[in-house]
Parts: structure tokens; C-alpha cells; sequence
């Protein structure tokens, strides 16, 4: 007898949402490995390629995890809470037109068009570790150039301490929105030393080609020292503030997701150790890294901070 089981059949409470993951994990990760391990060929995207992407010394040597897997599974729950549920259901999503407005505390707050975006600064491929709250990881080569770059352009004033971010909320094109998963349109912040520092990267593409619509489409920003939920995808608005704002994930649950964020081993999350990480890809865990292997460049940031209470 075929049964047949309605996706999204009641709301989700946030409360709900990771250990649900975690339920599915051993499924989706014997999923996302084997389209590694098979072969399979890599599907038409219908992307474009990027043109002038120069390396970067800000890449690890680590070995990029293949496209297929960066593409298919994802955490984006405007699109639905399955780790393959942004793939399946981003397909009428539209990445044109598209405007990202800066306002705020700055002199010059102003509108960039994704065309003026891409022609504003050279662009970089930075392959990066991205570490998920969930415990997992990928290691993925972005393209883009400093986030500083672009808000260097409106010329923050001195007031400004925080940078609040807004994502696209389209319900016409994103299934996930007619359920209170969280409190759309989603958003995310950032102390204004965070965001201009140099690995901040504002992104506009990985492996060479303009982002897939799962992976953030057309412009989010990548902060690869932080757990991934950090990195908002589908920017619409930046704005310039002087408190620190209200971010999706910190309202949601307040002792589980802090505004820092930052991969932190020590640090566990209320339901699970934060030790260890599986990168996608492998069967065998390894160790999490201190701000995901980039405390070298950002530790600075928080000396004399208490990163149990500031988590």
C-alpha cells in the first residue's frame, strides 16, 4: 500500500529543530557521502561561471568538499527543515532583479544591484572550513572579497558598533515561510570589528560559479570562524547600528544559540557535546578546532571576553 506523507504537516517548534536533525543525521550523511563515493554526475545548476577568480592566501590546504555534496545538503529552512529540502524545493526561487540596501549609521547609505556587487572588487576564491552547530562540517572554496570592501562604500559613522543583517522572505518562492519555524524575515548580526575583519568575506559564488540558490543566492556573507547559521544567506538589507540587534536564532533559543557563536570546543551546546565534528564526506569524527582553526587571525578579537558567557 503506497502511503503518501505531506511535508510540512504542522508547524515546528525551534525547540525541535536540532534534535530532528540529529534523528536524520546518520540517513543524510550516509546520503551526501555516497554521492561522493558513486560518481555521480554533477547536475546542470543552470549557474554562471565567474569571470577573474584569482586564488587567495586565506584558503586552507585542506581538500575541498565536492560540489554535489555543498549543494545538496544544507541547513536553509525558508525552504524547508530537511537537509535536502533546499535543493528540492529553491527551484522557482529568483536571483534577478536583486538590490542589497546598507543604511543605517553611515553617511553614504545607498542600494547596490547584484550586477554592481560583482563589479565592485575583485574576487577571490577562499576555501574555508564551515563548521555546523549540528556537528558537522564541510570545507568549501567561496568566491567573493572582503565584506569591509563593500561597507568601506557607505562609510560607517562612528556610532556604529553592530551590523544587522536581513534575508529575503519570499513566500511566493519559499515554501518554508508559511510555517513559524522561526520568526521571519531571518536575521543575523555581527560586532562592526567582526564584520570588517578580513576574513569576512561577502560572497558571491563557490567552485567558480555564481551561488546556487540553496547555497545562499545571490549575495550572503561567509564568517567561517563562526558555527554556519552565523553566515546569512540571500542578503537583502545591512544596516549599520549602534545595539546589539536581535538575531533569529539567539530569539529562538536564547541558551543554545549565542549572538558570538563562535566554534568553540568547549563550549557544548545544551543537547550535545561541541568536541568533535564529522566532515561530510567521512565515516570517522575528528577534533573541532578553536574558532574552527582560525584563531591564529581572530582570537585578538576577544581577549579578555569570558566565551562561556559571551558563547
Amino acid at each position: 500500500m503506497l502511503i503518501r506523507v505531506r511535508r510540512f504537516a504542522h508547524p515546528i517548534a525551534p525547540s525541535e529543530i536540532t534534535p530532528q536533525s540529529l534523528y536524520q543525521a546518520r540517513r543524510d550523511f550516509l546520503r551526501a557521502a555516497g554521492f561522493a563515493g558513486i560518481g555521480l554526475a554533477l547536475p546542470a545548476w543552470g549557474v554562471d561561471k565567474l569571470a577573474g577568480v584569482q586564488k587567495s592566501s586565506y584558503s586552507t590546504s585542506e581538500t575541498p568538499t565536492p560540489l554535489i555534496n555543498i549543494a545538496s545538503y544544507n541547513n536553509y529552512y525558508e525552504f524547508g527543515t530537511r537537509k535536502d529540502s533546499p535543493s528540492e524545493n529553491s527551484g522557482q526561487f529568483k536571483t534577478r532583479p536583486w538590490t542589497l540596501r546598507i543604511e543605517g549609521l553611515c553617511a553614504k547609505p545607498r542600494s547596490f544591484a547584484i550586477e554592481d556587487l560583482l563589479k565592485l572588487a575583485p574576487l577571490e576564491e577562499r576555501i574555508y572550513r564551515m563548521r555546523c552547530v549540528e556537528g558537522w562540517s564541510m570545507v568549501i572554496p567561496w568566491n567573493g572579497y572582503p565584506l569591509a570592501t563593500l561597507l568601506k562604500q557607505v562609510e560607517p559613522l562612528a556610532g556604529a558598533k553592530y551590523v544587522e543583517f536581513t534575508t529575503v522572505a519570499d513566500r511566493a518562492t519559499m515554501p518554508g515561510l508559511s510555517f513559524p519555524v522561526l520568526d521571519w524575515p531571518y536575521t543575523e548580526g555581527l560586532r562592526i570589528d567582526e564584520a570588517m575583519h578580513p576574513l569576512t568575506l561577502l560572497t558571491l559564488g563557490l567552485y567558480g560559479e555564481e551561488l546556487l540558490a540553496q547555497n545562499g543566492a545571490p549575495v550572503r556573507v561567509v564568517v567561517p570562524w563562526k558555527y554556519g547559521f552565523k553566515s546569512a544567506k540571500s542578503l537583502v538589507r545591512i544596516r549599520l547600528v549602534d545595539k546589539q540587534p536581535a538575531t533569529t536564532w539567539t530569539k529562538a533559543d536564547p541558551e543554545a544559540y549565542g549572538f558570538y557563536s563562535n566554534v568553540n570546543p568547549e563550549v557544548d551546546h545544551p543537547r550535545w557535546s561541541q568536541a568533535n565534528e564529522r566532515r561530510l564526506g567521512e565515516f570517522l569524527k575528528r577534533k573541532t578546532l578553536m574558532f574552527n582553526g582560525y584563531a591564529d587571525q581572530v582570537a585578538q578579537l576577544y581577549a579578555g571576553m569570558d566565551l562561556r558567557k559571551y558563547f
